[in-house]
């Protein structure tokens, strides 16, 4: 591939020095344009196809500072070297200021040429490498508006999904309530009534997603609290009229807050059913934080385990119970102290992280 020959604008009041540097240039692999002062070379500057420019300082209006401001305030303005015969090193700091690529003191036989050389070969590789900085730095940019786009999208994506599952088990669960509103057979409407309090443990989940500035943590005080509001409606509210939550803002993963939610709703309505046969009692569902571990209990102050289970329990709940606790990681266990019923699960507020194939524990 040929590379193209570059251009420089040599702008100099000084004709015959202006023809030296044409010819000592042109041997050297560049194309020279000469401009006799500072307005004709921004007249030509106007026209495109400059590379670089030889700035002269001392010339008839405008002068090579004031070309050089005006050079700099042009939009991709091509590298300036600026030249002069003074030998003031002030001038060459005020230049370099200004915007100037580079500096050189000339002098009349030029045989400055072979610098002017080096410092417009310079100047090119360095603005070279400033516009790949420029544009590695706005494909970044882009990159991220476009990650930014993305996400933001990604967002509204899953909030509209949340939203929808939401309402579906919403009118699932709605559903559920009103066919066991309807039946007169106990043992249908209490498998009923248990079924929609399932689904609203998983609708609450989404809901409090779609609710919610974070998408990937659920606040588990606000979630119990809705999911308990839904069971006092549900078709055994009349029995959970003393139903109590005290809960501490913890926040936990979507899929497990649906676990949680899911053993809440079983081992309440498993107290409802069990804890007192003669009508309503306490149920107390509290939850608190220690450390790294979550500790949640569902007690009662009816009549314990001890007493015969109803024949008709197929033990759903029970299995139900365990399968969640597993996805958990939690314990489960009974407190033999309490008077009535109390069940605490103990369980870390983050699963540990699954094992990484190939690796093996020390026996």
């Amino acid at each position: 591939m040929t590379t193209p020959i570059p251009t420089l604008l040599y702008i100099d009041d000084d004709a015959g020095l202006a023809r030296l540097v044409d010819r000592g240039l042109m041997r050297l692999g560049f194309k020279v344009v000469h401009a006799r002062d500072g307005a004709e070379g921004l007249e030509r500057l106007q026209q495109g196809g400059i590379d670089v420019v030889a700035l002269d300082q001392f010339m008839p209006g405008l002068d090579g500072l004031e070309t050089l401001e005006r050079i700099m305030a042009i939009p991709n303005a091509p590298p300036v070297v600026f030249v002069t015969a003074a030998q003031d090193s002030s001038i060459a700091v005020t230049a370099l200021k200004a915007g100037a690529a580079d500096y050189l003191v000339k002098d009349a036989q030029g045989d400055f040429i072979p610098l002017l050389q080096v410092a417009v070969e310079g100047a090119l590789r360095q603005a070279q490498i400033q516009r790949a900085r420029d544009e590695a730095e706005a494909e970044v940019h882009a990159s991220r508006d476009r990650y930014a786009a993305l996400a933001a999208e990604r967002e509204v994506l899953l909030r509209e999904v949340n939203h929808r599952v939401g309402n579906s088990l919403q009118i699932i669960a709605s559903l559920l309530h009103l066919q066991a509103n309807s039946t007169t057979q106990e043992d249908v409407k209490a498998a009923l009534t248990n079924a929609m309090g399932r689904v609203a443990a998983v609708a609450q989940v989404h809901r409090r997603l779609y609710t919610s500035h974070d998408l990937k943590n659920v606040l588990l005080n606000q979630y119990l609290d809705a999911l308990l509001e839904d069971l006092r409606r549900s078709a055994e509210g009349n029995r959970m009229s003393r139903l109590t939550l005290k809960a501490e803002p913890v926040e936990i993963d979507p899929d497990r807050a649906v676990a949680i939610g899911i053993i809440v709703n079983e081992l309440v309505m498993n107290a409802v059913k069990y804890a007192y046969p003669d009508g309503a009692g306490p149920i107390h569902v509290d939850l608190t934080a220690q450390g790294d571990d979550i500790v949640m209990s569902i007690a009662d102050e009816g009549v314990g385990l001890n007493v015969k289970i109803d024949p008709r329990s197929t033990g759903m709940g029970q299995r139900i119970v365990s399968a969640m606790a597993s996805k958990l990681e939690a314990s489960v266990e009974r407190d033999p102290d309490h008077a009535g019923t109390r069940i605490v699960l103990r369980f870390r507020r983050i699963s540990k992280p699954a094992p990484q194939p190939g690796c093996s524990s020390a026996s």
